[in-house]
């Protein structure tokens, strides 16, 4: 074989091996602009895992999550009136309202992740597992969207109010619950346990 049929088979060998890399990029979708600000949506929905995560992990109490998931509910109210004033469409200063509120709530979020109360996600006791699973159930369903951030709210504040009654009855009790105190609190824990599935499983979702 002559130097220059080598030459040519060697050109088309090469072009062949580019076809496919050329044809990969060209169809591949082009890539989401970092530098493009998110959007109102996808703002609450990062604080809302945020918030799913600090639950999840004991840096939020059930108190600290009551606070945020209140004050995510009302910045979602002040957006739904915006759009009806609108016609479903957020103005250029709404977005900028918005926006200023998300940004305090993020700063709580973060306070409240890295200040000195945490939730307890090891607990030795019965009652303390329980509120536990709890915890971790409404974590569940804050980062899926089955809560929204007002049924989280209710649902976190009705555990901040158990807690405080357990504290309350160990304190008056040397650190221990009596068999009545444990009695109640297991049906307060199961009253807000069929609330947690209730609001899990409605229509209203994030």
């Amino acid at each position: 074989m002559t130097k220059q049929l080598k030459g040519v088979f060697l050109s088309i060998g090469v072009v062949g091996l580019m076809f496919p890399a050329i044809a990969q990029t060209s169809s591949s979708q082009p890539a989401a602009d970092p530098a493009k600000p998110a959007t109102i949506n996808q703002r609450k929905e990062n604080q809302q895992d945020r918030i799913a995560n600090g639950v999840q992990s004991g840096q939020l109490t059930a108190g600290e999550t009551a606070n945020l998931e209140k004050k995510e509910a009302t910045v979602n109210a002040e957006e739904r009136d915006m759009r009806k004033l609108d016609n479903g469409h957020l103005t250029a200063s709404d977005r900028k309202t918005l926006n200023q509120q998300q940004n305090q709530l993020s700063k709580q979020i973060y306070q409240d992740k890295h200040n000195t109360p945490v939730q307890n996600t090891n607990p030795k006791s019965e009652v303390g597992k329980r509120a536990e699973n709890q915890q971790d159930r409404i974590a569940q369903g804050i980062r899926s969207g089955q809560m929204t951030a007002g049924e989280a709210a209710r649902a976190e504040k009705n555990e901040a109010n158990i807690n405080k009654e357990i504290r309350n009855d160990r304190a008056a009790n040397g650190g221990k619950l009596t068999g009545a105190e444990k009695a109640q609190v297991n049906r307060q824990q199961n009253r807000e346990s069929r609330q947690i599935y209730r609001s899990k499983h409605n229509a209203s979702h994030q």
